[in-house]
């Protein structure tokens, strides 16, 4: 339907290209992609769609409908652009990014809509850097195409994220989550089970990853890894952070934990999943918030609760916060028949403890980015 609004935002373009990517659910290994460790992200049947045609008086024009209004800039100043710290930092950063490597940057006319929720931790500002990379003409290739939208993420927006995000919006695939190895790139698919729904409930909480802590958190796991001779907490093994980590400051022998463990959980969920064994998938990822909240402390009062809700409803395996932090979504893994049991129990519950309804999504394994036939 992106076509059809087009016309009344630049009714003197032409008519446009469309281009999609999805938001993803992380099922476990969190805070791990900026360590070089192991994820287990998939791309979610939630979209970031950007429409684009070439436009005449050498402008880059950009709007976006979700938060209705837009930006531009004059071609000839987009090399030497800075971030405004808004949302369309990464349109200008994905140009930039593109002229740096040699590519011919022309006008376009860019119209933005997202069902991917902001602040949600379901991976928006990602979706949308992926799809614009789409968009302006970068790579097809789905690992360079994902290397490009986390190169403007991190070095132009400012987020200290690692690869992850990106990297799923581009390579998702149907009906299974993506085993990445964020040091070495390598991916493999990992079916899940029929049987297995995977929901997301959103706190309602919002927090923007570059104002929080997260930052902090980068910084932590650079310390410890350094106090451990390392090159990255990838290396570490636990005995390794006991023994040395303990001479030092505690905080960060509980950020390093975190990640070694966070690592295991991920190779033993995989083995998990791919033997069907549901009740040892819900366990570890409940383990997963446990690390989360008590050595990583980046939980709130709202994922802890929202988390001991769903493990309270019949039929559920397991629950987590995810992404970032302090606020976002939590993920939880279900028996299918159990789904709207679970989403009324927590959508009530919720209610009473902070007079608020979740946002609530049950969640596909889907593909990821990809030109839109119109």
């Amino acid at each position: 339907m992106l076509q059809l609004v087009f016309p009344s935002i630049y009714p003197e373009s032409g008519s446009p290209r469309v281009w999609r990517a999805p938001g993803r659910v992380n099922l476990i290994g969190e805070h791990t992609d900026y360590n070089l460790g192991l994820v287990l992200p998939m791309a979610i049947d939630l979209d970031c769609v950007v429409a684009a045609a070439p436009s005449g008086g050498g402008w880059l024009r950009a709007h976006s409908i979700q938060i209705g209004g837009g930006a531009q800039w004059r071609l000839e100043e987009i090399e030497s652009a800075a971030p405004a710290g808004g949302w369309s930092d990464r349109v200008v950063g994905i140009a930039q990014e593109l002229a740096r490597r040699g590519e011919s940057i022309t006008g376009q006319d860019i119209l933005i809509d997202s069902k991917v929720p902001m602040g949600g931790g379901l991976s928006s500002s990602a979706a949308l850097g992926v799809a614009l990379a789409l968009a302006l003409g970068g790579p097809r290739d789905p690992r360079e195409l994902a290397e490009l939208a986390w190169t403007v993420e991190k070095d132009f927006v400012g987020v200290p994220c690692g690869i992850m995000d990106q990297f799923v919006a581009a390579n998702g695939q149907e009906g299974a989550a993506i085993l990445l190895d964020c040091r070495t790139l390598e991916c493999r698919a990992i079916k899940l089970p029929e049987d297995l729904a995977i929901v997301t409930v959103n706190s309602m909480v919002t927090r923007e990853l570059s104002q929080s802590a997260y930052r902090t958190r980068v910084e932590e796991c650079a310390r410890a890894a350094r106090t451990l001779g390392i090159a990255s907490l990838r290396d570490a093994d636990q005995n390794g952070v006991d023994s040395v980590l303990a001479r030092f400051d505690g905080i960060l022998r509980k950020r390093a934990r975190h990640v070694v463990t966070e690592n295991a959980r991920v190779e033993a969920f995989t083995g998990a999943a791919q033997h069907g064994d549901l009740a040892e998938m819900g366990r570890l990822v409940t383990e997963s918030h446990r690390s989360l909240r008590d050595d990583y402390e980046v939980s709130c009062a709202e994922l802890n609760f929202l988390v001991d809700a769903a493990l309270a409803t019949p039929g559920v395996f397991g629950a987590r916060m995810m992404g970032g932090g302090f606020g976002g979504s939590i993920v939880t893994l279900v028996r299918r028949d159990a789904v709207d049991r679970l989403i009324g129990f927590v959508s009530s519950e919720y209610q009473r403890f902070r007079q608020i309804t979740p946002e609530i999504h049950v969640c596909r394994a889907s593909a990821g980015a990809s030109q839109v036939k119109v």
